[in-house]
This record gives structure tokens, sequence and C-alpha cells, in this order.
């Protein structure tokens, strides 16, 4: 008699058994992606590496340790390895924002900027009023040097959030980039208004570059002033100030910035003509001939030979400086200051037609210049 019974027939716990590895593997994954992403947080990349890797060994595709060993890969600086990461992440997961993220950051830090355009723009398919990317973007647009979409994009950012710090900075380096200080200052002003009491010694520094540029010199040594009052051995601060000072012929002040900047690294050869050519301007020549000869004893220094000719023809050393003008011409055929210095030389010689041939000889390389025409000109009509 077959049994008729209500009772409820039991399956196979076979199936449970499957479903509990399958929760239990996912448990485990889930566990150590946290633990992974924990440990990169607090800066331990090799023991958040160990925890991703464990994670490919049992779900090779997984986006969670793919993301994080390109994560981690980017944190050691090796972008090339973390773009393998991203990118396998990407070919399973197309649209994983954190692997395009990092995949346009790395494309970023090689100097790859239109491939890192091309993946923030496909980020941007998915979030297109993510700030951060946005300005990240126009940064890229700025390093190509593509002025009309890195201007829109800033705007775009400033629109969408009023005085966002990061486009008010790109807006002032963009600017600069361009030469357009004027525009540039604008930007930087905004963002020390913004910010007097906490003020970025960098933004201090843009700003007295602006004016360095505008050759409103005085504007300029204030900011820089400031940035010095932050940090009192900052390069650009002390070089600023010294070029500042002698844009407004103030040697004697730009030699202290000079030597600060010669006590921290005294065989900078670009500051150690400037401080000769400081000294020459006050008429010590003894002082800096020896700056010029530091100089050249580190290696070959056009401005060094340039400011020992000058020394020659202020002692009256015409034809030395000659010697020393004519051995830079080879090297240097369109420099038309080395043609007027040697001009010059020539006519105190008292050798007028010497010196209208060398002016002539710089005109026949088709090259315009007000000055070497002016000189010309009056020469050949009798004036000095």
């Amino acid at each position: 008699m077959s049994d008729m019974s209500n009772e409820p027939e039991f399956e196979s716990d076979e199936g449970i058994r499957e479903e509990t590895e399958e929760e239990k593997l996912l448990n485990e994954i889930s566990e150590l992606s946290k633990r992974g992403y924990q440990l990169l947080k607090e800066g331990l990349i090799e023991e958040s590496e160990e925890c991703f890797h464990q994670i490919i060994e049992k779900d090779e595709l997984n986006n969670y340790a793919l993301v994080g060993l390109g994560d981690a890969a980017r944190k050691r600086a090796d972008f090339r390895q973390a773009v393998v990461y991203y990118q396998r992440c990407l070919e399973t997961h197309p649209g994983n924002n954190y692997a395009l993220f990092g995949l346009a950051d790395c494309y970023k830090a090689l100097n790859k900027y239109n491939q890192a355009i091309r993946i923030w723009e496909e980020y941007l398919l998915h979030d297109d009023s993510n700030i951060t990317v946005l300005t990240r973007v126009a940064d890229a647009y700025r390093k190509v040097r593509d002025f009309k979409k890195s201007r829109e994009i800033y705007l775009k950012v400033l629109e969408m959030e009023k005085d966002n710090a990061y486009a008010l900075i790109g807006l002032g380096h963009l600017h600069y980039d361009f030469r357009e200080y004027r525009e540039a200052l604008k930007y930087w002003e905004r963002m020390y208004e913004l910010n007097q009491n906490n003020v970025d010694i960098r933004v201090l520094t843009s700003l007295g570059n602006c004016h360095r540029k505008l050759r409103t010199f005085e504007k300029g040594t204030f900011y820089f002033d400031k940035a010095l009052e932050l940090e009192p051995n900052n390069f650009y601060a002390l070089f600023g100030m010294a070029d500042c000072y002698r844009g407004m012929n103030a040697h004697q002040e730009s030699l202290q910035y000079w030597d600060k900047i010669l006590k921290k690294d005294p065989d900078n050869k670009v500051i150690l003509t400037r401080a000769g050519d400081a000294y020459r301007n006050l008429e010590e020549f003894d002082q800096a001939e020896e700056y010029y000869s530091k100089a050249l004893n580190i290696e070959f220094d056009v401005y060094a030979i340039l400011g020992l000719a000058l020394i020659n023809k202020l002692r009256g050393n015409y034809e030395n400086a000659i010697e020393s003008l004519r051995g830079l011409m080879r090297n240097d055929p369109k420099n038309h200051r080395l043609y007027t210095e040697i001009a010059e030389c020539y006519m105190l010689l008292g050798d007028k037609n010497k010196a209208i041939e060398i002016l002539a000889e710089f005109q026949k390389l088709g090259i315009r210049n007000t000055f070497v025409s002016n000189l010309l000109d009056r020469l050949r009509s009798g004036n000095r």
C-alpha cells in the first residue's frame, strides 16, 4: 500500500552544503577586501597587497581586488603596474568608476595627458557633476595647452561651486602659462582674499611671479616677503625677491637673497652668475669675476662668459671683450646683444667701420631688432 501521508519530502542537503560553501567564500573575500583597503588606508601597502592577492587566488577577476592592487601600486608610484591592474578590472567591469579614476590618475602621473583626458571623460559619462574629476580634466587640458577647453571646464566648476580652490588655482596657472599675467593675478588674488590668515605659500609665490613678469617689482616683493615669513629658506621666494630687486636696480639688496640661496646650494651656476651680475653692476669687478669663475668651474655657462666679457669692456680691455663675445657668437649666432656689445667695443676703440660691419652681419640673418637698427642708423648717419 502506497504511503499517502502528507509529511513533507526532504530534499538532499547537498545543495544546501554547496550554498554554504559559496557564502563562506564570499564572506571570506569580503573580509579580505575590507582588511586590504584598511591596510592601504594606513599605508601598509605590502600587507594590503597580500590580502588582495589572496582574493585573486580565489576569484581572479574580482574587481575589488584588482582595483586594490592598482591603488597599492599607485601608492608605490609604480604607475605602469597599476595601469595593468586597472585595465584588467575594466575588461570585465567596464564602468567601474574606481578603476577609471585610478587609470586616469596613472596616465596623468606618466605625463600621458591625452590618455588621461579620454579616461576621465569616460568617467564623466557616469558622473558628470564630479568636481574632483572635472578639475583634473581641466588640469590635463592645461598640460596639453588646450586653453579653451581647460578654461571652459574650470569656469564650469566655479559655476557649480563658487570659489572652488582647485579651479581658481588652475585658472591662475592657465593664464600664467599663456602669459596672461593680469588675468592670472585675478584668480591668485581671490585665493589670497579667501585665505589671508592661512594662505598657501605657493599662492604667495605665484602672485609674486605675476608681478615679476609684469615688472611691477615692488608689489612682487610684498608677496615674496610674506612667503619668506612662512618659509625663510623657500627657494622660489628667495629667487623671486632677488629678481625683483634686480629689476628695481637695487643690486645690493638682491645680493642678500642670491647669497642666501648659495648658502643652501653653493653649486647653482644660475645663481652664481646672477650674483656675479649684481657685483658687476655695483662695479665690484673682482668679486664679480670670482662668482663667474665659480659658475664656469661647474660647467660652461654663456652668461658667466658674457659677464666676464662685460667686465673686460668696463675695464677698457676692449680687444679681450670682443674675443670672448665672438666666441659666444659661434654658439648663439642669433643673440642680438652679442652683436651690439661687440659694436660698442669697436666704437670705443674708434673703429666705426667694424662696428657697422658687425651690426650689418646681424641684419643679414633676417632678424628684425629695433635696438640694432637704431644703432646702425646712428652709426651710418655719423652720430654715436
